[in-house]
């Protein structure tokens, strides 16, 4: 039987164990607050309680069960979009600048989060792009020559190396080396706990229903209370209704995900290493890993998000797409039955590159929106780079994910 809708990192997670905070209520000041109590929120509340810096997190739902709990739970060092791509739209010193931020954060977000001793099954893995059609293998080589102009680590592998990998029959594939797999609800919670032993305050099924700022404070305003700040921190991925205006800047999207069931020894023993994520070259790509050493995981099949009314539909429509796209990379395990199939709804930018820090309409708020690199690191780069704002320490890099940056 398929479980539809759900995530599997949600039901791998004892009941007994998941963490309660209280409603919001009354009037609170802090420094900042934190609107959205994703992994992005939880890790900017971590950042900015480990600076000393009083903070709040309120949250609509519940900590971490959003759009963090339906990740594929991949922190990649690469931002998703090639570096051709980035390189046309923003020119080769600042693409590179921002590859490097990529890969620092994919490094210092797993650094924290083994620092921390955060049990989320975090394991270091290898990844690599592949291309199958002639088409792809020769975009993937001038992929990696742009790279190395731009003076970045490329190593292109082999057919045989991947097939050795991954048992995969490509042309080729360009290794990532700094990435990393984990259980994105377990991390979300992990950082919740450590923000909160260093002072910061959650709230949960608290929905934001205003904001207002003034010349010296922002004013939170919840259902039964207020929460006056220096700076509101708004890490809900996507611009809601409280920022209908800034909704122009965005594409909504949603990627699909399946996880089969337990693949059977035999057959595992012929899907190669099982310790390197896999992404193709389609468009939209897939992204494949290995959970537990014996599920496979499949995301993919990008489209516009579709009305709520279609949802469950669409869900069950693309796991099944999902599920006869991966037999066709791995047929060996035509035939299985998907335990889960669920979505995760994205937002994308002109460019691929998230939104993150102040904008001009918006004074004493900080955003972090537009993440659609279909890993976790954007939620621990965005932390620092919030944090850099509010201190005012900007780093040149920070600049590249501005509402301001410079598109050709």
């Amino acid at each position: 039987m398929t479980h539809y809708g759900r995530s599997p990192w949600l039901d791998r997670f004892p009941k007994s164990r998941v963490p309660s905070f209280p409603r919001h209520r009354g009037h609170l000041e802090r420094a900042v607050v934190v609107v959205g109590g994703g992994l992005t929120g939880c890790a900017t509340a971590y950042a900015f309680a480990a600076a000393g810096i009083g903070v709040a997190v309120v949250e609509a739902d519940r900590i971490g069960r959003g759009t963090s709990a339906s990740a594929a739970g991949w922190i990649a060092d690469d931002p998703g979009v090639t570096f051709l791509s980035m390189e046309q739209a923003v020119g080769r010193h600042s693409a590179r600048r921002a590859w490097q931020a990529w890969r620092r954060a994919a490094l210092d977000g797993a650094a924290v989060l083994r620092r921390l001793g955060v049990k989320c099954d975090l394991e270091a893995s290898a990844s690599v792009t592949i291309a199958a059609t002639s088409e792809q293998i020769t975009r993937l080589k001038r992929e990696q020559k742009a790279r190395r102009d731009a003076g970045l680590d490329a190593p292109l592998l082999t057919a045989r190396a991947v097939s050795a990998e991954a048992a995969l029959a490509s042309g080729g594939g360009l290794r990532g080396r700094d990435g990393a797999t984990l259980d994105p609800y377990r991390a979300c919670l992990g950082l919740a706990a450590a923000a909160r032993e260093r002072g910061a305050q959650f709230f949960e099924h608290s929905p934001v229903k205003k904001i207002t700022f003034g010349r010296k404070a922002v004013d939170v305003r919840t259902a039964a209370g207020t929460i006056r700040a220096e700076q509101v921190v708004v890490a809900t991925g996507v611009p809601t209704a409280l920022f209908a205006s800034l909704q122009r800047h965005f594409w909504f999207r949603s990627a699909y995900l399946a996880l089969t069931g337990r693949v059977p020894a035999k057959i595992r023993q012929q899907l190669g290493t099982r310790a390197t994520v896999v992404r193709d070259s389609a468009d939209p790509p897939h992204v494949v890993r290995w959970v537990d050493d014996e599920r496979l995981l499949v995301m993919g099949a990008d489209r516009e998000s579709p009305p709520d009314r279609l949802r469950e539909k669409t869900t069950i429509q693309r796991t099944g797409q999902l599920m006869y796209e991966l037999s066709t990379m791995y047929p060996d395990i035509s035939g299985m039955i998907p335990e889960y199939g669920w979505d995760a709804a994205y937002a994308r930018t002109a460019d691929g590159l998230p939104y993150i820090g102040p904008h001009r309409n918006f004074p004493r708020h900080l955003f972090a929106f537009g993440d659609s690199s279909h890993s976790v690191t954007g939620a621990h780069l965005a932390s620092r780079m919030l944090l850099r704002h509010y201190l005012g320490e900007l780093d040149p890099a920070d600049e590249l994910f501005a509402f301001t940056r410079n598109v050709r």
